[in-house]
């Protein structure tokens, strides 16, 4: 498939994405990358992507690559997230997540790195998803 494919896929999962127009430009085991487009639709009351919207590409973000990760005996659900404001979103973004391959050998909590990126390369919006990852029941 292609990318927008794939990420029309992704989306319709969990339709509130739709609302960030997201594409999956990279993915990895450990790694993900997805587009948000500065569109009106997302705007805040400035005229630049609203934190929310950041935050659902974000998660998007990190939720591809768990699926692209996560051993076949573990699953992952999201469990909090931290995220520090650092300058305005003033265009398209890059929102980025990444791990460990180390992270995903035990059940517990597993930090992901997030960040968004402005098209000019400043850092808006850095910070952390926590999963819980847990041993898949037995069937």
């Amino acid at each position: 498939m292609g990318r927008g494919a794939f990420s029309l896929a992704v989306a319709l999962r969990a339709p509130y994405f739709l609302t960030i127009a997201p594409t999956v430009v990279e993915l990895r085991p450990n790694h993900a990358a997805v587009r948000v487009r500065k569109w009106w639709g997302v705007h805040n009351h400035i005229g630049t992507v609203h934190v929310i919207a950041v935050a659902n590409g974000l998660e998007m973000a990190m939720g591809v690559l768990a699926e692209a990760t996560v051993p076949p005996h573990l699953r992952w659900l999201p469990k909090g997230m931290e995220l520090e404001y650092l300058a305005k979103s003033s265009s398209t973004l890059l929102a980025t997540a990444d791990t460990d391959p180390s992270d995903w050998e035990h059940p517990g909590e597993l930090p992901v790195r997030v960040q968004a990126t402005r098209e000019d390369g400043t850092v808006v919006v850095r910070g952390t998803i926590r999963l819980h990852i847990t041993a898949k029941p037995s069937q």
